[in-house]
C-alpha cells in the first residue's frame, strides 16, 4: 500500500536539475501570501541572507533560506514556511506551514506537489492534537480527563529544525490558561515539544 501511495505522490513532483525551494516559491500561487507580487518574490530571493521587503499589506521578511527550506515572516503575527521533503532520489513534495501567533501560536500544515497541487493524504502526518503531549500511561489517574479536555489548550505550532527534515511541534497551552489550570496539566505532560521525523513516506 505504501509503495502505491508513494508512486502517486511522485507524479508531478520530480525536480528539474538544480531546482530549489526558491524556484518553487516563485511559482507559488498568489493566494498563499496575498498581495505578494512577483517582484516582491524576486527581491526576497536575491540572496540567502535575511531580507525584508515592503509590499501592499506591510512588510515581509525572510528569516531562513537554504536550497530546500524557506521561512518568511509575513506580518507581525504570521509566518509561512516551505520545506522540500524527499520521497526518492530525484523527487520531493512541498510541506507548507502557515503559523499565526495571536494569543498563542497555532500552525496549519499542508502538502503539495511541485506543481502546487494539494496532496490530500492524511497518512503523511499523524493526527496532531494536544493528546500527543500527554503521558497516556497516566490516563487512569484522577483529573487526567479534565486536564486534556480543558478549553484553550489546543494551539500547537510547527516548524522545521534548520538543515533537517525533523518537524518540531510545540504545545502552546500556557498562554491560554490560568496558573491553576497549568498546575493541573503539568503532572500529565510528557513534554511541551514533540519531534516528528520524516522517513521518506510520512512523519512519525
Amino acid at each position: 500500500m505504501r509503495s502505491i501511495i508513494l508512486l502517486l505522490l511522485l507524479v508531478g513532483t520530480t525536480l528539474a536539475h538544480g531546482q530549489t525551494v526558491g524556484d518553487l516559491f516563485k511559482s507559488m500561487p498568489t493566494e498563499f501570501i496575498p498581495g505578494l507580487s512577483e517582484g516582491n518574490k524576486t527581491m526576497l530571493l536575491v540572496d540567502t541572507g535575511h531580507t525584508a521587503v515592503p509590499y501592499p499589506l506591510g512588510e515581509v521578511k525572510k528569516t531562513i533560506h537554504t536550497r530546500d527550506h524557506l521561512k518568511i515572516q509575513t506580518s507581525e503575527i504570521g509566518v509561512t514556511e516551505l520545506k522540500l521533503l524527499p520521497v526518492s532520489s530525484d523527487s520531493v513534495i512541498i510541506c507548507v506551514i502557515n503559523t499565526v501567533c495571536g494569543d498563542a501560536c497555532d500552525s496549519h500544515v499542508d502538502f503539495y506537489t511541485t506543481g502546487w497541487e494539494k496532496i490530500e493524504d492524511t497518512a503523511l502526518l499523524p493526527k496532531v492534537s494536544e493528546e500527543i503531549f500527554f503521558d497516556s500511561s497516566r490516563k487512569g489517574l484522577k483529573n487526567y480527563k479534565y486536564a486534556v479536555s480543558l478549553s484553550g489548550i489546543y494551539p500547537i505550532s510547527a516548524t522545521f529544525k534548520e538543515n533537517e527534515t525533523d518537524l518540531l511541534l510545540t504545545f502552546n497551552y500556557e498562554e491560554q490558561l490560568t496558573r491553576e489550570q497549568i498546575d493541573e496539566i503539568t503532572p500529565f505532560l510528557k513534554s511541551d515539544t514533540v519531534v516528528l521525523k520524516w522517513d521518506g513516506f510520512a512523519f512519525k
